[in-house]
């Protein structure tokens, strides 16, 4: 064998998969494989100046490369069973939470000291929001910032680097059960080891349901998560940002029962691209220095939608979506609440003339000709119920960029260890499509390296 564990994904889980496993058993032969670029090598080329727009990299340096899809995010930590991930439900509420601690704790070590964490423990606007028919979940939440959580990974991967072989730019084409572990293909040669887990992330998705049906493991259809970016000027949620920094809210909507939610919230930060296989999406990101702060608040709002029989393929759906964005706007597409509300397409002149001033260059638009009006009408419905909690939330000027989409993998079908049917197979993180948030994801990492260490 040429190794005893080999990870696949240098994201999150694979990350903390590897330290715990170093700090364990520091014996044990261990390879780390990733298909993007080692963090210092992460650059993305739109600069706003000569490159406006994704230009399809071979390898996004903003989805793949060590620290995976979360190293340019703002570093959120949302320690809560209440969401990011459905890990409880295989190891127990009380151990997923004390993973998640252990995580912070480790965050903490490696450069993350200082930083602070808020909660919605005793909050006034868990009360605030039920007045208004919307619903506060619960969460202790760590903001790194996307520049404290990059100085964490550089940290992480100083204290790794001389412990694990680290294969960057190295995709994993295959995976081959054999009679005592496992043989990986990556670039023509092939890597033996006793025990493989995977943890190839969301942009793994496509691989992981090809590489489930090639050895035979059983995977379930998940769900896929549509919506807008909102950006707003940032004194609108100022209220909620300063006390809970993240505050995950639901509203059910009147007209069709849909669950409405924001996601990701970023106080004083910039809404972003992102390229998840070939197709640009939006996000957003916030630092932690003042000096790096912008004007404005972001935050995404989404829409779940499951699908039952005969159609299975919720990813698919997504995609064709904000492929249809794409075709419309050549990449993101932005547009004024005020011109959705009354119908018309935002022109670069009524976005000019915004008392908004956005802080990514997407093209302006007409969003109802890329969403479903069921998606839309809900979205709409959201933020005139937020505007009673936040004034101002429904103004003319909120910008809306389109289209926001998460991709949820199959769910991969494992026991309560995280453990396929293939013995020393392990499969954990979004890849997994049981975690969907950085903590959820890492906490998963710690759990198999015990589970491994132990065994």
């Amino acid at each position: 064998m040429d190794y005893d564990v080999i990870v696949i994904g240098a994201g999150p889980g694979g990350v903390f998969t590897a330290y715990e496993l170093t700090k364990l058993r520091p014996e044990l032969r261990v390879a780390v494989f990733e298909g993007g670029h080692a963090l210092r090598d992460r650059k993305c080329p739109i600069d706003g100046d000569k490159i406006k727009s994704c230009i399809g990299c071979r390898s996004c340096s903003i989805m793949s490369g060590f620290g995976g899809a979360g190293a340019f995010s703002d570093g959120k930590y949302n320690i809560t069973n209440d969401f990011g991930g459905t890990l409880y439900e295989y190891i127990g509420k009380k151990q997923a939470l004390e993973l998640m601690h252990y995580v912070d704790s480790l965050n903490m070590q490696f450069g993350g000291a200082g930083t602070k964490l808020y909660s919605t423990a005793g909050t006034k606007f868990k009360k605030l929001c039920i007045q208004n028919d919307l619903h506060l979940l619960d969460a202790s939440v760590r903001h790194l910032g996307t520049d404290i959580n990059y100085v964490v990974l550089e940290n992480l991967y100083a204290h790794l680097r001389t412990r694990v072989d680290f294969f960057f730019d190295s995709p994993v084409e295959t995976v081959a059960v054999l009679e005592d572990g496992y043989e990986i293909r990556s670039g023509g040669t092939a890597y033996r080891c006793r025990q493989c887990v995977i943890s190839v992330g969301r942009s793994g998705s496509k691989w992981m349901e090809r590489t489930c049906r090639e050895i035979g493991i059983e995977t379930k259809s998940n769900r896929v998560d549509l919506g807008v970016r909102v950006e707003l000027p940032a004194e609108v949620f100022s209220h909620l940002t300063d006390e809970l920094y993240e505050s995950k809210i639901v509203y059910r909507t009147e007209k069709y029962g849909d669950l409405v939610r924001t996601f990701c919230m970023n106080p004083k930060g910039a809404v972003v691209n992102e390229n998840t296989n070939g197709i640009v999406t939006v996000n957003g990101h916030s630092f932690e220095d003042p000096a790096r702060q912008t004007e404005n608040t972001n935050f995404a709002l989404l829409v779940a939608k499951h699908f039952s029989e005969p159609f299975k393929d919720s990813n698919g759906y997504g995609e064709s979506i904000a492929r249809l964005s794409n075709m419309l706007g050549g990449g993101v597409m932005v547009q004024r609440f005020g011109d959705l509300i009354r119908g018309q397409r935002s022109t670069p002149k009524r976005i000019e003339e915004s008392f908004t001033t956005p802080t990514l260059g997407a093209t302006p638009g007409d969003l109802s000709l890329v969403l479903p009006k069921r998606i839309l009408d809900g979205i709409i419905e959201m933020i005139y119920a937020l505007d009673k909690i936040a004034p101002g939330t429904a103004n003319d000027d909120t910008l809306l960029y389109g289209v926001e989409v998460k991709f949820y993998n199959m769910e991969v079908a494992v026991d309560e260890h995280l453990e396929t049917r293939c013995p020393g197979l392990y499969v954990i993180g979004d890849g997994s499509g049981i975690t969907h948030s950085l903590s959820h994801a890492s906490a998963s990492g710690v759990f198999v390296a015990r589970e491994i260490a132990r065994k």
